[in-house]
């Protein structure tokens, strides 16, 4: 078994349902397969073998879902690269995993020129639309392929995905998914998180290239289709306007994407009942936030825990848990991520990697089907990361007496004061609260006396006014003194990653400039 089978089990299920939706085109599940098929089977014809990787740099489209598809389904794997990257990063990862085809956009035929000429192993480029001289168009390429699936053998443990990870620090790596790891995720989605229908219509309001694009296999699985909002970035108004327009039933969002919808005045003008689920991960999501979130949208939400290394579904806080009301052991869960899914173990370990009893703070470590084969090309790494069979995550939580997982926070943001450990994500939890903030970054920050102290970076939501002395003031009413801040600085946004994680290094590397702050 290998996950392209889900499209192809799905057009002889439901042939004439819509699988893709983008603006006023529909492509059935019938001609998604066949499509998908003759790329497969067009990548063959270019040379490519089993165990080679084909690059992607596309934006949210249909054609981005055939690419993800199609490599697998021709026993290779696919290289998907977030498309707001630099040139130089997506170089490195073209070079890094050895791709010999890329398949682009022509919109980023300039940013691709940048690096073309430092590229040792792409021998296809493949434009979605037209591209440099030479290089191969994507609908031609696709004529006189068969439909039929090719019947190549391709095993579970076999190579499907490489994600590569948001490289916060140095090069990012990149892990090795293969079909048994992307089946258990699907199975996962299905059994505890997103029991996906036939009408269901997936919004990819989120990269294809992360998470929602890992979502699609369940929904394939089951017959659902795929939507596209008209739009590149995230546009609130644009994602409330396709959800009323596809009659969108599912998305994935991370936390940050959540808070501007919001914020945006255009959800009163549209009708969004039909959506029935979002599911929210890859970042903190706050309780105040979430609280909000609920009252708007209703109980609609699932968080999700996960990483590249293994993809969405370690563990998952379902809908029925949203619906808090004034319980406080409801309340209290909202801050934790769930618990573990059925085909994954979750431990909490100390410095020695042995398990600490639970509420006590340890490194998160997961163990299954789901976790990575490894990292390419990065033995060390990969003996460093699995070490005893299991999954060390980089982040740091507890498991309490029920077996919900808090994350705290990950290892290199936790803050050492004067020996005390201060945990941002608590800090953030209670700044959060005050009714003037919108987002707000807790880092350490470099002091004389106590090493380093927590600093708090403040966006104020739009309209509102709060000082430092307030902030501080509020943190002292919500947590033992020694937790707060120290000092307090208000800026317009919070710097975020292709993939809207807020970058803390970034922030940090302001106020550490040739200092070592030790990690």
């Amino acid at each position: 078994m290998h996950v392209g089978h889900f499209l192809t089990r799905a057009a002889r299920r439901h042939p004439d349902r819509s699988a893709w939706l983008q603006g006023d085109l529909t492509i059935t599940f019938r001609e998604a397969e066949a499509r998908v098929n003759r790329l497969a089977r067009a990548l063959l014809s270019l040379g490519g073998q089993p165990g080679d990787r084909v690059a992607m740099l596309l934006p949210n489209c249909y054609q981005g879902l055939e690419t993800l598809l199609a490599p697998m389904k021709a026993g290779m794997a696919v290289v998907p690269m977030n498309v707001r990257l630099h040139p130089t990063e997506h170089e490195y990862m073209l070079n890094d995993s050895g791709a010999f085809a890329l398949v682009y956009a022509r919109e980023f035929s300039e940013h691709l020129a940048q690096v073309r000429g430092n590229l040792t192993s792409i021998k296809h480029f493949i434009c979605v639309g037209r591209g440099a001289a030479g290089d191969l168009a994507y609908e031609p390429l696709l004529d006189g392929q068969p439909e039929t699936p090719s019947d190549l053998a391709i095993e579970p443990d076999d190579l499907a995905w490489i994600f590569y990870t948001s490289g916060t620090t140095g090069h990012p790596k990149g892990a090795m998914l293969t079909h048994r790891n992307l089946l258990t995720m699907a199975e996962q989605f299905l059994l505890n998180i997103n029991p996906a229908l036939p009408g269901d219509v997936l919004l990819h309001a989120a990269p294809i290239t992360h998470g929602s694009g890992l979502s699609i296999f369940h929904h394939i699985a089951v017959g659902a289709a795929s939507a596209f909002p008209a739009t590149r970035a995230f546009e609130p108004p644009k994602i409330i306007e396709a959800i009323h327009r596809y009659r969108a039933t599912t998305m994935f969002l991370v936390p940050t994407m959540v808070n501007m919808l919001l914020a945006s005045p255009d959800k009163a003008a549209h009708d969004l009942s039909s959506l029935h689920t979002i599911f929210y991960g890859g970042a903190p999501m706050y309780v105040e936030q979430l609280l909000e979130a609920v009252r708007t949208f209703g109980p609609i939400f699932v968080q999700i825990f996960g990483q590249g290394e293994a993809p969405m579904t370690c563990t998952s806080l379902p809908k029925a848990e949203h619906l808090a009301g004034d319980d406080p052991v409801k309340l209290r869960r909202l801050a934790s991520a769930g618990r573990e899914t059925t085909a994954v173990s979750v431990r909490i370990v100390d410095e020695a990697d042995r398990s600490v009893p639970p509420d006590r703070m340890g490194e998160i470590v997961v163990r299954g089907d789901l976790v990575m084969k490894g990292y390419w090309n990065k033995p060390e790494a990969t003996a460093d990361t699995l070490r005893g069979g299991w999954l060390h995550t980089g982040d740091i939580g507890y498991l309490d007496a029920d077996g919900y997982l808090y994350i705290t926070d990950r290892k290199k943001d936790m803050i050492i004061s004067g020996g005390a450990n201060l945990y941002p994500r608590e800090i953030e939890e209670v700044i959060c609260r005050h009714p003037a903030v919108f987002e707000v970054a807790v880092i350490g920050v470099p002091d004389e006396k106590w090493g380093e102290t927590a600093k708090a970076l403040v966006v104020a939501r739009e309209g509102m006014r709060v000082t430092e002395a307030e902030i501080i003031e509020h943190c002292k009413r919500h947590m033992a003194s020694y937790k707060k801040p120290q000092s307090v600085e208000f800026l317009p946004t919070l710097p975020k990653n292709a993939y809207g994680k807020v970058l803390k290094r970034e922030l940090r590397d302001r106020y550490w400039a040739g200092r070592q702050r030790k990690v």
